[in-house]
Parts: structure tokens; C-alpha cells; sequence
């Protein structure tokens, strides 16, 4: 059986990971496993993209709102994130 954290928690541990905690310390002392939080803080470490500051989640969001386009979506996405055109057949 899985344990669902609340978004709330999730960033209190990314916060305290990222203020110097380690994922093992954690772990141990909140419980999750130093996996999942491995993942949150990959999740919310932002990438520049664009010029413009996006994490991992960000771009997932996008793509679940994008999700109507279909198979365009891979296409879309690329263009939305990198600003390169399609060609034009």
C-alpha cells in the first residue's frame, strides 16, 4: 500500500533538503523513503528554459494540459519549450 503525501509536506522536505538536509536524514526522520524524496527535489530544481526558470513539474503540467493536441503534442511541447519552428510541408 502507498502513502500519499500532501504537496505541503513534499516541499517542506524539498526545502529542508535543499537548505542542507540529507535525503537519508529525511527519511529517517519523516519517513518517506530517500527515493521519493530524491524525486521531489528533482521535480521542483528549477532548469532555465528560454531564458525562463522551469521545474520538471512545470513542464509536466504543461503536458497534461497539452494533452488535447494528440499526437501533436511532442511537436508542440518542443516548440513551446525551444522556440523552434515546425517546417512546413
Amino acid at each position: 500500500m502507498s502513502i500519499r503525501y500532501s504537496q505541503d509536506f513534499k516541499d517542506s522536505l524539498v526545502k529542508l533538503h535543499q537548505e542542507g538536509r540529507s535525503l537519508k536524514s529525511l527519511a529517517d526522520e519523516f519517513g518517506p523513503s530517500k527515493d521519493s524524496i530524491a524525486i521531489w527535489v528533482k521535480q521542483a530544481t528549477p532548469i532555465m528554459i528560454k531564458g525562463q526558470s522551469k521545474t520538471l513539474k512545470d513542464v509536466k503540467q504543461l503536458e497534461k494540459r497539452l494533452a488535447i493536441f494528440g499526437g501533436r503534442k511532442r511537436n508542440f511541447i518542443t516548440h513551446i519549450l525551444t522556440g523552434i519552428e515546425r517546417p512546413s510541408y
